[in-house]
């Protein structure tokens, strides 16, 4: 349980991070911004029309007696409002990091360099071409597994209870799993993890990613919040990723110190 606690402070250190690079900070938020324009859109038009998809899909419910119908078609609508949130959630930070591929990378490399005894950062030594493919293509099949993982739970919601009390708090740990896999990725595939390697050293260390990215995806439910959150998100999933490989973090603690840094873990 202890792990909980570390990738919570992972993800604190992260944000605290960016506040003291306040340049690095102001830039992270364009990819965010464009990002959640298009999110926004696209869950405003499915609150106003997710009735009607719902009432096309299920044509055998017109016949049915007052007030079942509306009840069991308000119920679907809600469920699929809310399988779209779990989806919006994961994906997001996909499409963020997507889009603000070169930035992300950038902010990486410099918390690599902060916190490394020796000062240095891994690089994949690849063209930025080869780093967007690969990234795009690992993003998809993430999004192919949370969307695996979005279409069993819409199932499990209508069991009796369990749909309203378990599933809810499962979707929670899956989506913090996956955005953690999103955002450590950046810091992964610099160092050649490839995706098969990244999964395993999760899976290994999952109350670790639980407590860093399931917060991280309950405040995304916030609006606006997780384009703020995006950058310290980044600069955090790079500790626990030096983490999740066993490397030496020295994090600055106090510029006032003689050498300005201590070893913190």
């Amino acid at each position: 349980m202890r792990d909980l606690g570390v990738g919570f402070g992972y993800l604190l250190k992260g944000q605290r991070w960016v506040a003291r690079n306040g340049r690095q900070y102001g830039f992270g938020l364009l990819p965010g911004l464009i990002t959640l324009v298009l999110y926004a859109a696209a869950l405003v038009a499915l609150a106003m029309w997710g009735d009607d998809l719902v009432a096309w899909a299920t044509p055998f419910a017109d016949d049915w007696d007052s007030p079942w119908a509306g009840l069991f078609r308000g119920f679907l609508t809600a469920v699929l409002f809310a399988l779209a949130l779990l989806l919006a959630v994961v994906t997001f930070t996909a499409v963020t990091l997507l889009v603000g591929q070169p930035f992300y990378e950038s902010l990486s490399e410099r918390v690599d360099r902060d916190v490394s005894p020796d000062g240095s950062a891994p690089e994949s030594g690849l063209p930025l071409w080869r780093e967007l493919w690969i990234s795009a293509r690992d993003s998809l099949r993430i999004v192919v597994r949370a969307a695996l993982w979005g279409i069993l739970l819409f199932g499990l919601g209508f069991v009796p209870f369990v749909g309203q009390t378990v599933v809810p708090v499962i979707g929670f740990l899956v989506t913090g799993f996956f955005l953690t896999e999103e955002l450590a990725a950046v810091a992964l595939q610099r160092r050649g993890v490839e995706l098969r390697e990244r999964l395993t050293l999760l899976r290994a260390r999952k109350t670790l990613v639980w407590g860093f990215g399931t917060p991280l995806g309950l405040s995304f439910l916030v609006p606006f919040v997780a384009v703020f959150l995006m950058p310290g998100a980044v600069a955090g999933a790079t500790l626990l990723a030096r983490d999740l490989l066993g490397e030496d973090i020295d994090e600055d603690e106090d510029d006032d110190t003689p050498d300005g840094k201590q070893v913190a873990y």
